[in-house]
């Protein structure tokens, strides 16, 4: 993530050593309040300052050098020989990749994550389900930078890219809660300034999605934050009040994708694009496990995608998940959501008998489709409840089903490692260990 603190440098000029020890000693609101008092949002932003949808090969790779020269820079990295920074969720259909372009130039990008069969990057580390048991759609906001040209420049390019993020979320992607996982040091600029909530107080230490740096938590409410905004910053002058920066003002600068029909995602990746990012000038693909390799081809079921997808043979994934990971026998009570061709969800109850890292076989009262991806919701314990993109591969006598999952969330691989160990119910918490099949 972008140094959002350099939002705060008039603070740290104006107090000394000392004095910003004692001010470190401030109540947390305190505090906060005089981080709110140096925001600096222009709500008329220079012409040639344009926000959209990155969707040429152009676009894209800008973005992704961008991205790459802020993460080796931050130690997030390690230099790459492309000089870009590509990462599997790049290639979903579910990802939009978001720039700010000055007089041409890129110079500010993130991406927005949605929900697929691989999940979250997060997700790995964090558990979602609190939020997952909120109502509305969530999305991980993940690489996120400013060109260091305009990082001394308060908020210039972040705030207008986060006004546009917030728009796009709301109007267009279908998204109400962002999460996202930041450097300690940097969580408390989120927490003061755009009013994320930490997922949980305790910092992971060793997140491998950014160079083993520390991480922590947080997520925002679309829906509620509004009102926060509104209690704290509309008594504040126009270019410190970031309520109607957000929420009120209209910004020519922002280009929303011109859709034809009433879809929540704007995939830009022909084949050629993913061919050029993902095995021209990256190893993305060829780096997969054969097991993500298989998800990827699910996601583009699509003869056109075949020849760039990373190549694995037909049926391999079932039989090495059955061949590499142990089996538990449990009694797992599980509901079944999917949506049909018609539109219509249905939902089906399931009793999960047994599971491995990657799969479970549960048995159904009523007809599940095969090869159909949804969500299932699985009770793994009286506090643990676990919720993963999941699709009915075969079904057996007695109605029978064996499933395969897509990107197993923080409590299912607690679950699974805690058998694995021989631990308890009670040791769950403490199972942590997590896989390395990137």
């Amino acid at each position: 993530m972008v140094r959002i603190r350099r939002l705060i440098l008039p603070v740290r000029k104006m107090l000394g050593g000392t004095l910003r020890k004692l001010f470190n000693f401030l109540p947390r609101e305190r505090r906060f309040a005089v981080y709110r008092n140096f925001v600096d949002c222009d709500p008329a932003p220079d012409e040639r300052l344009v926000l959209k949808i990155a969707e040429t090969k152009e676009e894209l790779e800008a973005c992704f050098t961008l991205l790459h020269d802020a993460y080796v820079g931050s130690g997030f990295m390690k230099p790459h020989p492309s000089g870009m920074r590509v990462t599997i969720y790049h290639a979903l259909p579910t990802t939009t990749t978001l720039c700010a372009k000055y007089d041409g130039q890129v110079v500010g990008t993130l991406s927005l994550i949605r929900e697929s069969v691989l999940g979250f990057p997060l997700q790995r580390i964090f558990d979602l389900t609190a939020i997952r048991e909120k109502k509305g759609n969530v999305a991980e906001v993940s690489a996120l930078a400013v060109h260091k040209r305009f990082r001394r420049t308060g908020g210039s390019i972040l705030f207008p890219l986060m006004k546009f993020m917030r728009e796009y979320c709301t109007s267009f992607f279908d998204v109400r809660h962002l999460v996202i996982a930041v450097n300690p040091s940097h969580i408390q600029m989120y927490e003061s300034l755009l009013f994320f909530q930490r997922l949980t107080q305790n910092v992971v230490e060793n997140y491998d999605f950014v160079n083993g740096a520390p991480a922590v938590g947080a997520t925002l409410d679309l829906r509620a934050a509004p009102e926060i905004f509104r209690k704290h910053y509309a008594s504040k002058p126009p270019r410190r009040n970031l309520h109607a920066f957000f929420w009120q003002l209209e910004m020519p600068n922002i280009k929303m994708p011109a859709r034809r029909f009433y879809t929540t995602n704007d995939p830009v990746l022909t084949p050629d694009l993913l061919d050029y990012f993902f095995n021209v000038r990256t190893s993305v693909f060829s780096e997969l496990s054969d097991r993500k390799k298989c998800l990827l081809h699910t996601i583009y079921d699509l003869p056109a995608y075949r020849a760039v997808l990373p190549v694995i043979a037909e049926g391999e994934q079932d039989r090495s998940v059955r061949r590499r990971h142990r089996r538990f026998s449990v009694r797992c009570p599980a509901r079944f959501s999917v949506v049909g061709a018609d539109g219509k969800e249905s939902k089906v109850a399931l009793e999960i008998v047994q599971l491995s890292r990657y799969g479970f076989q549960a048995h159904a009262l009523t007809a599940v489709p095969i090869d159909v991806w949804g969500e299932v919701t699985i009770q793994l314990g009286p506090a643990e409840v676990s919720r993963i993109q999941v699709s009915a591969s075969r079904e057996s006598n007695g109605g029978m089903y064996g499933f395969r999952l897509g990107e197993p969330d923080l409590i299912w691989r607690k679950f699974v490692n805690a058998l694995y160990s021989g631990s308890t119910h009670a040791d769950l918490e403490n199972a942590t260990r997590f896989m390395t099949d990137r």
